[in-house]
């Protein structure tokens, strides 16, 4: 039975079917298993997910960054020119820290931007992306670029676990990179901010970065403070752990550790770094969203905390749908005034 052609038994889904089978030397192709003809697609993709597999010559391969982006071109080349509009939703930007030369490397977030757009693509959605202005460069005005931030998402969740002094809170950059991001959460709590100071050695790189020669801390006295940390990413996670170690031994109280993505590139090693961090409490919780892929067993234990951003991404993508304005879910002033909301919900 239907009812606006769509089933009165709950069946009807927006997601179309898609496989992507692989030979057995690694090549791909994408398969729609439903007709897109005339429809507005989005391309939801997790491009951090290495959780996913297959099998390459006979062994067991994860799917990297690189294989996610290939078939989210597979995918747009698979809808062959019969949709409406095609926009893709990749929450964690693919190459996003590769986007400046330092000397003779490529840019690979700009070419990536600019495949897509060269494949019609015309919306390319993000989550808190390392370089907003890069990425809005690459692409021309056929494409839009945007880029909403999970910070009130993140917050509301924090606020609503986290029974604090929000008249004592402190928040801190772990480097120069970070730190409007940390002044936007500043804004947002009406506390102060700090930052730590980080020169890199740039002539050496050492699993995949350049070395800190030197990490300073700039700012306000933060002893009896309680501390959010706030990044855009973490990585393996030994920087963000130096600096709560750092904090906490010049007189911190609670340390919070705030960041859009979770990557422990290190795996085991990463979590255990956390782990024992945690044991000799140098940071009480770590925050972050299920933007991109993290292990089950990271998401039970005590230190980890993820927040739901899968609403958030909904509405997105059902006002942009519905060709209307986007700007209240972008509107920085009314995740001010809702976030002050909540916290003076907890103190009452």
């Amino acid at each position: 039975k239907l009812m606006n052609g769509k089933p009165l038994d709950g069946s009807f889904s927006y997601m179309v079917p898609v496989e992507l089978p692989r030979f057995s030397n690694g090549e791909s192709k994408a398969v729609l298993k439903e007709t897109v003809r005339d429809k507005d697609v989005y391309i939801l993709s997790d491009v951090g997910n290495y959780s996913c597999t297959y099998r390459m010559y006979g062994f067991t391969n994860h799917k990297s960054t690189d294989d996610h982006f290939q078939d989210i071109k597979r995918v747009i080349s698979a809808c062959n020119g019969s949709t409406s509009q095609i926009s893709t939703i990749i929450p964690l930007l693919p190459y996003s820290r590769q986007h400046k030369k330092q000397s003779r490397e490529s840019l690979d977030c700009s070419m990536g931007l600019k495949e897509l757009e060269n494949m019609q693509v015309r919306r390319i959605i993000t989550f808190d992306a390392h370089n907003k202005d890069t990425c809005d460069n690459a692409v021309s005005s056929y494409t839009t670029f945007e880029n909403p931030y999970p910070t009130y998402t993140i917050l509301s969740k924090f606020i609503e676990n986290e029974d604090i002094d929000y008249k004592n809170l402190l928040v801190i950059s772990p480097d120069g990179g970070a730190f409007d991001r940390a002044r936007y959460y500043a804004n947002l709590l009406g506390t102060d901010v700090g930052t730590f100071y980080k020169r890199r050695d740039l002539s050496k790189i050492v699993n995949g970065k350049s070395p800190v020669v030197e990490h300073k801390y700039l700012g306000a006295d933060v002893t009896g403070k309680n501390i959010i940390i706030v990044d855009d990413m973490i990585a393996s996670g030994g920087s963000i752990l130096e600096v709560a170690q750092r904090l906490k031994e010049k007189g911190a109280n609670k340390i919070y550790l705030i960041t859009s993505f979770a990557l422990f590139t290190e795996g085991k090693n990463s979590v255990d770094c956390f782990q024992n961090s945690y044991e000799n409490g140098y940071f009480n919780k770590l925050y972050t969203t299920n933007l991109s892929y993290v292990p089950e067993y990271i998401q039970s234990l005590d230190w980890f905390s993820q927040a739901d951003c899968s609403k958030y991404m909904a509405k997105f993508i059902n006002t942009l749908n519905h060709h209307e304005s986007i700007s209240f879910l972008l509107d920085r002033e009314i995740q001010h005034e809702k976030i002050l909301q909540k916290i003076k919900m907890v103190n009452k």
